[in-house]
């Protein structure tokens, strides 16, 4: 754990947590523990939201970013559009957009629409 207070050796980590999360990129034999320990991490990271790599790389990768758009998507109750994710991503998306379902709050919806309203922007619904 005290590796990970390092300069080096953090920076050395995410840049191997980076290239993991790359589907299109494999480990060069030439890396230090640092990333090869980033690069395990990052790669367990995206198949933990696109499925393993070698059932191949999906047309549209999930990222946490885009899981968070389903949460708030969810939290709002807007519609989702999932055309061109594979089923393993879509068991992933559903489970975050239920999270967000979860909390949904019909009072929030109405002043979102009523902001977005004002600033004359229309709200996909």
């Amino acid at each position: 754990m005290k590796k990970i207070f390092n300069a080096t050796y953090r920076k050395d980590y995410l840049e191997g947590y980076a290239a993991g999360l790359n589907p299109f990129l494999s480990l060069k034999t030439k890396m230090n523990k640092a990333t090869v320990a980033g690069f395990k991490s990052g790669r367990m990271d995206y198949e933990d939201r696109n499925g393993r790599v070698s059932n191949g790389i999906p047309k549209r990768i999930v990222t946490e970013k885009v899981l968070e758009d389903f949460l708030v998507a969810g939290m709002f109750g807007f519609d989702i559009d999932i055309e061109g994710y594979t089923t393993f991503q879509i068991n992933t998306i559903s489970k975050w957009y239920q999270s967000g379902t979860e909390k949904y709050d019909p009072n929030q919806f109405a002043n979102l629409s009523s902001l977005l309203n004002d600033q004359k922007i229309a709200m996909p619904i």
